[in-house]
């Protein structure tokens, strides 16, 4: 009984975990700090699988949108279509912001990749705090 209430215990504190380098993550990326943002999401990149559907939705969309920050635009590209089926499959998972810019920025990179192929995702292009949408975060 006591193993058992041992294993809850630690199950409970490795999700609080989680959730709360989620927490640091978002708030680095609200400070626009995407290099601390990026070092945490790297970090909690193999306990990906370990995180809710909501979560595994928010921590795609801050490596989206941060890879997108940066210049990454190929690595975006995988992590924004990943929220953006987390928010298909769960509507209403993504804020409404957080969708409308996931969708701007994937048509924006699907019309480069259309036009130009996937190889011009690989060039660093760092984007404006905004983009793709002007509203604030």
């Amino acid at each position: 009984m006591r193993i058992a209430l041992v294993a809850c215990a630690l199950a409970l504190v490795s999700c609080a975990t989680y959730h709360d380098e989620l927490a640091r993550t978002q708030k680095a990326f609200d400070a626009s700090d995407h290099d601390r943002a990026m070092a945490l999401l790297r970090d909690l990149e193999p306990d990906f699988t370990r995180l809710t559907a909501g979560e595994r939705a928010q921590y795609s969309y801050l490596r989206g949108m941060t890879n997108y920050r940066i210049g990454q635009r190929d690595h975006a590209r995988h992590w924004l279509a990943l929220a953006r089926a987390y928010e298909e499959a769960s509507p209403g998972t993504l804020p409404a912001d957080w969708k409308q810019r996931t969708n701007e920025a994937l048509e924006e990179m699907n019309g480069t990749v259309y036009m130009e192929g996937t190889q011009a995702l690989a060039v660093s292009k760092p984007q404006d705090e905004n983009a793709p949408s002007k509203a604030k975060k």
